[in-house]
């Protein structure tokens, strides 16, 4: 949960424009993904930014992750200005920022090793890889619930939510202070779905890091968020506290999107209620002690 300091992640005013053909002279016409958008997240939470395809919610996770650059706008993370890093600069903060991708086969490589692949990072950081890749490589897929002798094989060998769990260890490698995780759990089926979201919260609460987390699945958002941001035509339309956006919504898309959800899976909200229960008894025995 967030402590209530200075967030960790604060973004102002962010535009990116895109060209559209050629046109006339080779001046083409220009389309803005996102639109004057601003948003924080806080040390320890989780901010959903929710809306239908073409929202502009991925293009914002990219500008974010510096995958993009913004035509306009400011990037703040930790306090300091992210958002015109370049060289060395960019290398170090991509270190503390991991993005977990939609679609898990074409975000690893289907030629390298699980080990490959996870340890991948710390090559690219040019960090030395404590105990050594087999090791390392065992130990964080134990973490994120995969068999750790499976570290020599391929992505192709395992199911889709395993795959999604290697590009989770993956980003785990580096210690980010952020993950962004861009519709990480759309692709796949709701039974493995609620199994992905229950490690995703059982890391953040182990590791403290943030999650941005972009998703169009509102029962999805309500088990895992913090936070919601909705977006709609590139502009960011509310945001609020999570049971104030899905109870109370303010703007009239947010509550069209909301009307849209036939209903919240019921058996996944007991779940939520049953943890945030669990939760609230632990920091009672702990502020008992």
């Amino acid at each position: 949960m967030s402590d209530g300091s200075e967030p960790l992640l604060r973004a102002t005013h962010l535009v990116k424009e895109f060209a559209v053909g050629g046109g006339l002279l080779g001046r083409g016409r220009r389309f803005t993904a996102v639109d004057d958008v601003s948003l924080e997240v806080r040390t320890g939470e989780t901010l959903a930014l929710v809306g239908e395809s073409g929202s502009g919610k991925s293009t914002t996770a990219r500008l974010i992750a510096r995958l993009l650059d913004v035509t306009a706008g400011d990037i703040e993370f930790a306090g300091r200005p992210v958002h015109a890093l370049t060289g060395k600069a960019l290398h170090a903060y991509r270190g503390e920022v991991q993005v977990v991708f939609q679609d898990p086969y074409s975000s690893l490589n289907p030629k390298h090793t699980v080990e490959r692949i996870v340890t991948a990072p710390l090559v690219y950081q040019k960090r030395p890889i404590p105990g050594g890749a087999r090791a390392f490589t065992g130990a964080l897929m134990e973490r994120v619930g995969l068999n750790p002798d499976h570290s020599a094989r391929f992505p192709a060998q395992f199911s889709g939510g395993q795959a999604q769990r290697i590009g989770i260890a993956r980003a785990l490698a580096v210690s980010p202070k952020l993950i962004i995780a861009d519709e990480a759990v759309s692709a796949l089926d709701v039974s493995v779905q609620a199994q992905v979201i229950n490690l995703l919260r059982r890391l953040q609460e182990e590791e403290g890091f943030s999650y941005l987390f972009i998703a169009h699945d509102l029962a999805v958002v309500r088990q895992i968020a913090t936070r919601v941001a909705v977006m709609n035509g590139g502009r960011i339309v509310e945001t609020g506290d999570r049971d104030q956006v899905f109870d109370s919504p303010r703007d009239e898309y947010t509550r069209k999107l909301l009307a849209a959800v036939p209903r919240i899976r019921p058996e996944w909200d007991a779940e939520r209620r049953r943890n945030e229960q669990a939760r609230k008894d632990r920091e009672r025995e702990e502020a008992g002690r």
